[in-house]
């Protein structure tokens, strides 16, 4: 089952999940509705993408630790071999004027689509003046080159702190920015140079820290190997997002095509199993843990605050990226009729997508 939705799960973690619980609720039975939502609150508490983490928790409630891995693994592997596919034909041909035009075309699109989700994302993650705040003050602060780990922990320690202020106070502890003394460090742009163990080091890290959409992994990526190692541009990680939109299972397989870009088939390997192995031991320690975790104050209000700080993060590299992608006239009224048709009409965003490399084509063959 999962290993079909692998090759045909297009459109997003919300597309994901919806036809997860089609298979596993109304056509197998084999959760209710209520175990499906406990499941989906779970995997919003913990990082990583959440999609591949709920094939990972419906495998291993069917069928223990072999169900755990073959649940995620076949929900991974289609993509990351199709998104392979994709990397090895970037790498032999990206110098052909046709790519170009293509990704052209492409690029405007894929903002459209994370500026509409990042809209969207934030109707849900700002939920007071004090997420407004923080988010804010987030996406101030990653201009101001501060880590995005560090941005990442301290907004979820401000908004749980500030929350529960009251238990604190009951406690003793009266200063709250105390505790968070130190969190934000700027980061450090050095050059590293490549190594198949730092690439994998570098997905394992994101993959362990990253709350949100996958759309975050923008920022993560982007802090990473643009701006950190220096071992990519950000036109080829746009370019890496637009191969992840584009084809089925989860976004995280972008990490994939970067991997390859870099390391070919070994770092394509290493980029996939880096990111997505935290994700199988989150599950493996959280799945007991469920009726607790959820209804705890402490871990919705740090959730809360970890979500708004993704969104900064997220909202950062969505402005950087388009000064890359937005370059004329054409490619921004195509992320503007992107963004005007997701908000008037649902709409799978590979036919978008689909459209905009029309788009691209076209042009090249007026000019």
């Amino acid at each position: 089952m999962f290993l079909r939705l692998g090759f045909t799960a297009f459109g997003g973690p919300a597309a994901h999940i919806g036809l997860m619980r089609d298979e596993v609720v109304k056509r197998r039975q084999w959760l209710s509705d209520q175990h499906f939502l406990d499941l989906l609150g779970a995997v919003n508490l913990i990082p990583g993408p959440n999609s591949t983490e709920m094939a990972i928790h419906v495998g291993y409630i069917r069928a223990g630790w072999p169900g755990l891995i073959v649940g995620g693994a076949c929900f991974i592997l289609p993509a990351m071999l199709i998104v392979i596919g994709f990397a090895w034909a970037y790498v032999q041909f990206n110098t052909l004027p046709q790519l170009n035009w293509l990704l052209y075309g492409i690029k405007p699109v894929v903002m459209g689509i994370i500026a509409q989700a990042l809209w969207a994302l934030g109707k849900k993650a700002v939920t007071s003046p004090l997420t407004a705040i923080v988010g804010l003050a987030v996406l101030i602060l990653y201009f101001a080159r501060f880590n995005e780990i560090a941005l990442l922990f301290g907004g979820g320690l401000i908004v749980m702190l500030w929350r529960n202020l009251g238990r604190l106070r009951a406690k003793g502890i009266r200063s709250v920015p105390l505790l968070l003394a130190g969190l934000g460090l700027p980061a450090v742009a050095t050059g590293v140079p490549f190594s198949l163990s730092m690439l994998f080091l570098s997905f394992l890290k994101i993959g362990a820290v990253l709350y949100g959409t996958g759309y975050v992994l923008l920022a993560f990526m982007q802090a990473e190997f643009v701006d950190r190692l220096g071992w990519l541009t950000s036109q080829q990680l746009l370019d890496a997002i637009a191969v992840g939109q584009v084809t089925p299972g989860p976004l995280f397989t972008s990490a994939t095509f970067v991997g390859y870009m870099l390391g070919g088939l070994p770092g394509a390997v290493l980029a996939t199993l880096g990111i997505f192995l935290p994700s199988f031991v989150f599950v493996a320690i959280s799945n007991p843990l469920i009726p607790r975790v959820r209804n705890s104050p402490w871990a919705s209000s740090l959730l809360d605050g970890v979500n708004v700080t993704s969104l900064g993060l997220m909202a950062g590299v969505t402005l950087q990226l388009g000064r890359a992608s937005l370059i004329d006239p054409f490619t921004i009224a195509l992320a503007v009729l992107t963004i005007v048709i997701l908000f008037r009409f649902k709409i799978n965003t590979t036919w978008l997508i689909a459209g905009g490399a029309v788009a691209g084509l076209l042009v090249s063959a007026l000019r």
